[in-house]
């Protein structure tokens, strides 16, 4: 009755995880794409378009795949139950998440950051009296990809005549951060009334900067408890490995008695969810 209930609170737990999961990720491309309406075209376009591929890579289905991976070897190779199989699969995949969030986090500092460099540069150039397709061809010879690649294509574009509310609409679709909109939706308003884009743009850099430095001492305080929460859960199975090396039958009767697995299930889908809570808690939200 214990590993049934277990079984059961393990997938409603999964559910209710990948079910949040999908609701924070529209409620997010709701608010981020939808207020884009500086990018409703004038003329008509046709009714299906090609939806822009994101620069930002995401791998949301590699970390539980991995935990699959990693129950299905505990279960045949290793000689575990399924109880503890599926708990040990859903520790290794929850971490593999906080791996796939940081790799994301890792690439949208590093377009956050060129943004940057790129406003400093288009500053120095319309400055000097240049105008903006000039200035961002100042951008492609100096900076270095994803950022140039993704200024090639916007010129191009421009230059061969599309729509330049659209292109920059595109452009705060294919990288969804908040400082891609408003740089676009500056560009985007500048292109409609013309005049001075120098101190626009001086003062989105500003913003950038600014959330850049807010998002590193984040980020720094969010890694420390990330590393806090996997030398805890990496003690707790060290102790484990210590107590099966000095008394090997003894912990292995315990495991594979009913009552010693539900508790080390139990134990183990407590680790679980204390991952998916401090991650969560140490997240940044601003």
């Amino acid at each position: 009755m214990g590993t049934v209930i277990l079984l059961g609170t393990i997938g409603v737990l999964g559910i209710v995880a990948y079910r949040m999961h999908q609701v924070q990720l529209r409620a997010l491309a709701l608010d981020r794409f939808q207020t884009i309406e500086f990018a409703e075209p004038t003329t008509e376009q046709p009714a299906k378009t090609r939806q822009p591929r994101q620069v930002i890579r995401r791998y949301l289905w590699l970390p539980w795949i991995c935990g699959a991976i990693a129950s299905v070897i505990a279960f045949w190779l290793v000689g575990f139950s399924a109880v503890i199989s599926l708990t040990m699969g859903l520790i290794v995949a929850l971490l593999f998440v906080i791996v796939e969030v940081w790799n994301a986090q890792r690439q949208a500092a590093q377009l956050e950051e060129q943004l940057a460099e790129a406003i400093d540069l288009m500053i120095g150039t319309l400055g000097a009296g240049a105008g903006l397709s000039t200035s961002m061809s100042v951008v492609i010879e100096e900076l270095r990809d994803p950022l140039r690649g993704l200024f090639q294509e916007l010129l191009g574009r421009i230059n061969f005549g599309d729509d330049a509310r659209l292109v920059f609409a595109q452009l705060a679709a294919r990288v969804p951060l908040d400082t891609y909109l408003l740089f676009a939706s500056a560009l985007s308003v500048h292109w409609e009334v013309g005049g001075n884009l120098t101190p626009t743009l001086s003062a989105v850099g500003q913003t950038i900067r600014d959330r850049l430095e807010i998002a590193r001492r984040i980020r720094s305080n969010a890694t420390q408890s990330d590393i806090s929460t996997i030398a805890i859960l990496g003690l707790t199975y060290f102790i484990a490995l210590v107590m099966w090396r000095n008394s090997p039958d003894q912990m292995e009767a315990f495991v594979t008695s009913p009552t010693g697995e539900f508790f080390v299930a139990g134990s183990m889908l407590l680790q679980a969810v204390g991952i998916v809570w401090m991650h969560w808690m140490s997240r940044p939200k601003f």
